[in-house]
């Protein structure tokens, strides 16, 4: 598939994941104030990252292999599975594609009268952080090792999903799912990343204090996709 043609896929993809699940946190997660039927909740965006990713990987899987993560791209070529020379194109427009995203996803939240982002809120505009920005007081540690374990697990499972000897078609189910289980588990420790780009597009209109946590969201998801792509490279999960 020509380059070109990948790359505005991945931008695209990473825009959906970016508009879809972060849009769910940010305008549906507590629609109506506390304890309001309405709201999606914590389930709810969970659930909601597993839909863009599913979705995503319908639409553009055929087209990029549907990463819409610079953390997959990295464990698919650590796994053996994605060519070193298109990584960095890869990761560019993802990034660029999220931070589409977080822009419009932006521009949405503020035409609701009083909307205001307050940086030193966990969560805040949907970004991640550890200690006081954590959503459950979670150390740098803890989240530190919680991103590792979940961008390892992830990798695992795209990897054993988009093997030539799985079902065929099914992948982007067990991608999803799994998506939508790593958020049930980790939403409490970090909000959620094991996606620099997504971690990047929204700590840019976060502000200070999310950009300035924003490395580890960057280095824990990378040695975590690492680990996940040499694990299933080792035990024979490279071949197609």
């Amino acid at each position: 598939m020509n380059m070109g043609k990948r790359l505005a896929a991945e931008f695209l993809g990473t825009f959906w994941l970016v508009l879809g699940g972060c849009g769910s946190a940010v305008l549906a997660a507590k629609f109506g104030g506390d304890g309001n039927p309405l709201g999606i909740g914590f389930h709810g965006v969970a659930l909601a990252f597993g839909l863009t990713v599913l979705t995503g990987a319908y639409a553009f899987g055929h087209v990029s292999g549907a990463h819409f993560n610079p953390a997959v791209s990295l464990g698919l070529w650590a796994g053996g599975r994605f060519a070193g020379k298109d990584l960095l194109p890869y990761i560019v427009v993802q990034v660029l594609g999220g931070i589409l995203a977080a822009f419009i996803l932006l521009q949405i939240a503020q035409g609701q009268p009083g909307f205001a982002i307050d940086g030193s809120q966990a969560g805040a505009f949907a970004s991640n952080g550890y200690g006081a920005l954590s959503p459950g007081g979670y150390s740098v540690a803890a989240a530190f090792l919680c991103e590792v374990v979940m961008t390892a697990m992830f990798l695992v499972v795209i990897m054993g999903a988009t093997h030539g000897k799985a079902p065929a078609g099914f992948a982007p189910i067990a991608i999803g799912l799994a998506l939508t289980l790593i958020h049930l588990i980790s939403i409490p420790v970090t909000n959620t990343s094991v996606n620099p780009a997504r971690s990047t597009a929204v700590a840019l209109f976060a502000g200070p204090s999310a950009i300035g946590q924003l490395w580890l969201f960057w280095v824990a998801p990378f040695l975590g996709a690492l680990i996940g792509g040499i694990a299933c490279r080792w035990i024979g999960n490279e071949n197609r």
